[in-house]
């Protein structure tokens, strides 16, 4: 594989080269006073990379410094893939966005809904519609995550052994039986909460193609984008390129490893889910965004329509809500001010209430280990930003990477 590097004159598309110099040395004291082991940035526009940047280390004890080639675990920016991969599916009439999902996963037909009660005694009532292909694609489900922390529901997950992995032993069939067992927090389409929901959709793609995700994604999207270093982490992985997972040391905030947390979440082939597991590296996501950017194609494969993507990048929230209005204040890769939620992304929808810059359009995912992409078609820029820094909620880097990116336009 090539080398990843700038390929363009900064001046020539707009940028300002002593601007884009401020994203360095912004990120640059993360890692000089601790807070951050390494990290690598990449800005495009046009399709052409007009910024790569890195600093400090994938392996802080090894003294194994960030390369171009560094493999990270993405985690919740496995979503954007998933959705892409349903939606493929669609494009070839395998399902409606309004089909039930019991129609491929049966145990769904009867799952109970939440009404009162503790998690020790939940009173609950049944389903007043089916639970739908698109409530999974928008977070609107009902579903949830048992590391929220925040309703008697989510302690039913963690009580069932999902707080942040899976039981061993369970493939995403078993999980998904499992999970529809357990209540939801509320009927289907009346909030979002950011949920399990594309672990369930990654399910919906192997029954409707009769292929395993890590399958599907392998021969459908990975190898066609050219993604070579992108699958589902496994203990065969290339350990020497893959980076250590970091957390927050109380008080300090200093970046110490967190080995536990990366056996933890590292489920390979057993347990593929849709909305965690993909390591990759920036090279790799950068191809799946230009293929966003271009509505679907990229060097001559197509793996979706134009009309497809557009349709996926527009707010989908019931009556043009945003996600303060309509989700439930918990832990989110995005904030909520302004920003509504497509068919597997946020979507900037006014830039003043969010208070970063941005345009209207923008829309963008990270992970839980602070990695963060983002496409704007207004401008025709997409950034990502990687890293290894569990939570991602511990510092502010996707506003300040957004801030200090549109400062360097000048034209």
């Amino acid at each position: 594989m090539a080398e990843l590097k700038a390929d363009v004159d900064p001046a020539a598309i707009g940028f300002d080269a002593a601007r884009l110099a401020r994203i360095d040395a912004h990120f640059a004291r993360y890692v000089e006073d601790g807070r951050l082991p390494g990290w690598l940035i990449l800005v495009s526009r046009g399709g052409q990379i007009v910024h790569l940047g890195a600093c400090g280390y994938r392996d802080l004890e090894a003294r194994a410094p960030i390369t171009w080639d560094t493999r990270f675990r993405i985690y919740s920016m496995t979503k954007p893939v998933t959705a892409v991969a349903a939606m493929m599916l669609y494009e070839e009439g395998a399902f409606e966005l309004k089909d039930p999902v019991s129609r491929f996963i049966p145990a769904f037909a009867d799952t109970p809904v939440y009404r009162s009660g503790s998690a020790l005694k939940p009173v609950t009532e049944p389903l007043r519609e089916p639970i739908r292909i698109w409530h999974l694609l928008t977070h609107t489900a009902g579903l949830t995550y048992g590391f929220h922390h925040t309703h008697p529901v989510d302690a039913l997950y963690r009580a069932a052994g999902f707080e942040w992995s899976a039981p061993d032993g369970l493939d995403l069939s078993a999980c998904c039986d499992a999970w529809a067992s357990l209540p939801l927090l509320f009927q289907p389409g009346m909030e979002w909460n950011y949920s399990i929901a594309s672990d369930v959709l990654g399910r919906v793609v192997e029954v409707a193609s009769g292929l395993s995700l890590d399958r599907f994604f392998a021969e459908r999207i990975f190898q066609p984008l050219g993604m070579y270093d992108t699958g589902f982490s496994a203990p065969t992985d290339d350990g020497v390129r893959l980076a250590a997972l970091y957390s927050p040391e109380p008080g300090t905030l200093r970046a110490v490893r967190n080995d536990a947390m990366a056996r933890m979440t590292q489920h390979g082939s057993q347990c593929c889910l849709g909305g965690e597991g993909l390591v990759s590296t920036v090279g790799d996501y950068h191809h799946f965004t230009q293929m966003l950017r271009r509505g679907g194609e990229l060097d001559g494969v197509r793996l979706l329509g134009s009309r497809t993507l557009r349709y996926m990048t527009r707010n989908h929230l019931p009556g043009g809500a945003d996600l303060e209005s309509f989700g439930r204040p918990i832990f989110a890769e995005t904030t909520f001010d302004g920003v509504g939620y497509g068919l597997g992304f946020s979507v900037t929808l006014n830039p003043v209430a969010n208070k970063v810059l941005a345009s209207p359009g923008e829309f963008a995912w990270g992970g839980v280990a602070s990695t963060a992409f983002w496409v704007d078609p207004t401008e025709d820029i997409t950034a990502l930003l990687f890293t290894q820094l569990f939570p991602s909620s511990t510092h502010t880097l996707r506003p300040q990477f957004r801030q200090l990116v549109y400062q360097a336009l000048v034209d």
